[in-house]
C-alpha cells in the first residue's frame, strides 16, 4: 500500500506554468507512532483572430504583485502540511472498509449456512449483524470518525481505539468462545485487529493487542478443555495462533515504521526542494534580465516581471511625466507569443531556434515595433531544456531577454571605469613634472621681470599649469581608492555658508537684482556626506548654473528641504536652479559623462565629479526641466541621505530661513 499521492499543480503554483506535475510525497512525523500525531481525517501556433484585442488583453498591467507572488509559497507550504495527515487518513479508512466488508461476509456466511441446513445459532447471526452494522456505520458516517487521530489511537483508553480495535477483539472473542465446538474457526478473525494495531498504533500497544488476542485464544481453548476437548491439541493450536499474532504485530509495526521513516526522509527532501524552488523563484523574479519559458507550441509557460515589461508597449509610460502605477506590463503567463504583430520577430526567432536546435552563445538582436510607434531593441539568448513528465518528455526553451540600451549602458560603464583607472595613473605621472614646470616658470618670471613679452608668456604658462593642476586634482578625486567614511553634517549650515562664500568670490553684490537666491530650513538638517565633498559638489553646480543662467534677479536659486518618509530618517532634497533655455537632448544624454563639455576650455569633469561623489555617499543627482510660466529653467536635484542628528550638534551660526541676495 503506497502512502504517496500525486497532485496536479495549479498554473499559478508552478514557475513553469500549467501542465507541470508535482509529485508530492506525503509523510508522517516522528513521535509516538509512525504517523503525525496531529493529523486528522480530513493549442498550436495558429494566428489570433483579433490581433488588436489580443494586444489589449496582454498590455498594461501595473507592477503591484508582491502579494500575488508570495501566495505561491504559502500554497506550496499548505500542501506540504496537509500531506502529512492524508496518509493516516487513507490507511484508517482502508481498515474501516475492510471491517465493513468482513462484517458483510460474516452475515452472508451465516445466511448461506442456514439456507444449506446447517442451522447456526441465532446469537451468532445476531453478533454478526451487530458487527456489520457498527462497521458500516463507522465507515460511512464521517461524524463518527471525528477525533480518529494517531495520537488518540495510541491510547488504549480512547473511544476511537475501543470503537475499532477493542470492539473487534471483544466480538471476535465472543464468536470464537460461543462456537468453540463448531467446525468454524473464528480465531483467524483476530488477525484484522492485530494487523490494524500494528500499522496504526505504537509498537507497545500493538504488542498489547496481540497479547489480548493470544489470551482470548488460550482462554477459549481452556474452556473447551474443561468441556472434554483434547488438551494437547487445543492448547497447541491456541499457542501457535497466539505466536502468529505476535509475529504479525511485529512485522506490521516494523514495516509501518520503516515506511514512515522513508516518508519522513522524502518529506525532508520535498522541503529542501521547496526551499530551492522558492530561492530560484525569488532570484528569477528579481532579475533585471527578462526570462521567458516557451514550449514547442509557442505557449509562454512562465515570464518574470522584467520580461513582461520588455514585451509591453513602453510609449504610454515614456510619454507620461509620472507613472505612479509602475511600468506597463503584459499579463502574467500563460499566454501565446503569436497573435501580437509587435512580437513577430520574437516568434520567428523562437521557431528558428526550435527547428535548428541551437542558438548563438552570445545571442542575437531583434527589434520589436509596437502599434504606438514605440520601438525596442532586444538582445535575445536561448537555452534548451528537457522537461520530464509522467508519460512524455517535452522540450522547453528558456529565453533570456535584455534591452540593448542596458547592454550599451553597461558596456559604457565598464569603459568609463577602465578609463578612470587609466586616467588616475596618468594623473599621478603628470603631477610631479607639472610641479617642476610651475616652479621653473616662477623662476623664469623673476629673471624676466623687465621684459613685457616674456612676462606675458610666463603668465600664459602659469594659467595653463593651474588648469592642468585642477584637471589632475579632479581626476584623482574620483579615482578608485579608499572611500572616506561619511560624517554627519548639518546641510542647512553648510549650504548657507557655501552660498555666502561663493557669492563673495563671484562678486555678487546683495540687492534686489542679485541673481542668487538661497532658501534653507531654520532647523538643522543632518545628512550623511563629507563636508568638503558636499561643498565641492555645491560649488560645481553653482558655477554651472551661473554660467548658463539668463541675466536677471533670482536667476540662480538654491533650495534645501526635507522629504517626508514613512519610516527612517528619510532624505533631504537640495535643488540648484538656473533660469534659461532647456538643455538639448543630445547634450543631456552625455551630461554626466567624463570629459564632455560644451565649452572649449572646459575639462568636462565637473558634473561627472558631482555624480561620482554623490554615489560614493549614497546620494542621487538628476537633472530636470522646471516648467514655470514666470521663470522656466533647468534644475539639478540632489537627494541626500538623512541621518539622526548627533547628540552634540556642530557649532555653527544658525542659518536664516530665507537668505536672498
Amino acid at each position: 500500500m503506497s502512502l504517496g499521492a500525486s497532485k496536479r499543480a495549479d498554473p499559478a503554483q508552478s514557475w513553469f506554468g500549467p501542465g507541470h506535475e508535482l509529485e508530492a510525497a506525503e509523510t508522517g512525523e516522528a513521535g509516538e507512532s509512525q504517523f503525525d500525531a496531529g493529523s486528522s481525517l480530513g493549442g498550436g501556433w495558429g494566428p489570433s483572430q483579433a490581433e488588436g484585442a489580443a494586444w489589449d488583453a496582454l498590455q498594461a498591467e501595473p507592477l503591484h504583485e508582491s502579494a500575488e507572488d508570495s501566495q505561491f509559497f504559502f500554497q506550496q507550504a499548505r500542501r506540504l502540511v496537509q500531506a502529512g495527515g492524508n496518509a493516516f487518513s487513507r490507511l484508517y479508512r482502508a481498515f474501516l472498509a475492510a471491517r465493513a466488508a468482513l462484517g458483510l461476509v460474516l452475515v452472508a456466511t451465516q445466511v448461506i449456512a442456514g439456507l444449506l441446513g446447517a442451522s447456526p445459532p441465532r446469537w451468532t447471526l445476531a453478533l454478526c449483524l451487530l458487527y456489520a452494522a457498527e462497521a458500516l456505520a463507522l465507515w460511512l458516517l464521517p461524524r463518527l470518525q471525528r477525533g480518529a487521530t494517531a495520537k488518540n489511537l495510541a491510547r488504549i483508553s480512547s473511544p476511537q481505539w475501543w470503537a475499532s480495535i477493542g470492539l473487534d477483539l471483544g466480538l471476535f472473542g465472543l464468536l470464537h468462545a460461543f462456537d468453540r465446538l463448531a467446525g468454524v474457526n473464528y480465531g483467524a478473525l483476530f488477525v484484522l485487529p492485530v494487523l490494524m494495531a500494528g500499522v496504526l498504533t505504537p509498537r507497545l500497544l500493538a504488542l498489547a493487542t496481540a497479547a489480548m488476542a493470544a489470551l482470548l485464544m488460550l482462554g477459549v481453548a481452556a474452556w473447551a478443555v474443561l468441556e472434554g476437548a483434547d488438551i494437547g491439541l487445543r492448547m497447541t493450536q491456541a499457542g501457535l495462533v497466539g505466536s502468529g499474532f505476535f509475529v504479525v504485530s511485529l512485522l506490521a509495526s516494523e514495516l509501518a515504521g520503516r515506511l514512515a521513516r522513508e516518508e519522513r526522509a522524502a518529506r525532508g527532501s520535498m522541503e529542501l526542494a521547496r526551499q530551492q524552488a522558492q530561492l530560484n523563484r525569488l532570484v528569477i523574479e528579481e532579475m533585471q534580465e527578462g526570462v521567458l519559458v516557451v514550449d514547442r507550441r509557442g505557449r509562454v509557460r512562465a515570464a518574470n516581471p522584467a520580461a513582461r515589461i520588455l514585451l509591453a508597449d513602453g510609449a504610454p509610460v515614456a510619454a507620461a511625466e509620472a507613472a505612479p502605477a509602475g511600468p506597463a506590463m503584459v499579463r502574467k503567463a500563460p499566454f501565446r507569443l503569436r497573435g501580437v504583430p509587435a512580437w513577430q520577430p520574437l516568434v520567428a526567432s523562437v521557431e528558428q531556434a526550435f527547428v535548428a536546435g541551437n542558438w548563438p552563445e552570445l545571442g542575437r538582436d531583434v527589434s520589436l515595433s509596437f502599434p504606438s510607434g514605440w520601438q525596442r531593441s532586444l538582445r535575445l539568448r536561448m537555452r534548451f531544456t528537457r522537461r520530464r513528465e509522467s508519460h512524455t518528455t517535452e522540450d522547453l526553451c528558456v529565453l533570456l531577454i535584455e534591452d540593448n540600451r542596458q547592454v550599451q549602458a553597461r558596456s559604457q560603464q565598464e569603459k568609463l571605469a577602465a578609463m578612470g583607472r587609466v586616467s588616475a595613473g596618468i594623473a599621478h605621472e603628470i603631477r610631479n613634472p607639472l610641479a617642476a614646470i610651475d616652479q621653473a616658470n616662477a623662476l623664469l618670471a623673476e629673471d624676466t621681470s623687465g621684459e613685457p613679452r616674456a612676462q606675458q608668456l610666463t603668465r600664459m604658462v602659469a594659467s595653463n599649469v593651474q588648469r592642468l593642476k585642477r584637471i589632475v586634482e579632479d581626476v584623482l578625486e574620483v579615482a578608485p581608492g579608499a572611500v572616506p567614511t561619511p560624517t554627519p553634517v548639518d546641510a542647512s549650515t553648510l549650504v548657507n555658508e557655501t552660498c555666502l562664500d561663493w557669492a563673495r568670490t563671484n562678486q555678487l553684490a546683495p540687492g534686489p537684482l542679485d541673481p542668487l537666491s538661497c532658501v534653507v530650513p531654520l532647523q538643522p538638517l543632518v545628512v550623511s556626506f563629507d563636508p568638503e565633498h558636499l561643498r565641492r559638489v555645491l560649488v560645481n553646480l553653482l558655477d554651472n548654473a551661473l554660467r548658463h543662467a539668463d541675466p536677471g534677479p533670482a536667476s540662480v536659486q538654491v533650495l534645501l528641504e526635507e522629504e517626508a518618509a514613512a519610516s527612517g530618517p528619510g532624505w533631504a532634497r537640495l535643488v540648484i536652479f538656473n533660469a534659461g533655455r532647456p538643455i538639448a537632448p543630445e547634450v543631456e544624454r552625455h551630461l554626466f559623462e567624463p570629459f564632455f563639455s560644451t565649452r572649449s576650455r572646459g575639462s568636462g569633469l565637473g558634473l561627472y565629479i558631482c555624480r561620482e561623489l554623490c554615489e560614493r555617499y549614497g546620494a542621487r543627482i538628476d537633472v530636470q526641466r522646471r516648467h514655470d510660466l514666470h521663470l522656466p529653467g533647468n534644475e539639478f536635484v540632489l537627494r541626500l541621505r538623512r541621518v539622526p542628528p548627533p547628540s552634540t550638534p556642530p557649532a555653527a551660526f544658525t542659518p536664516s530661513p530665507t537668505n536672498s541676495r
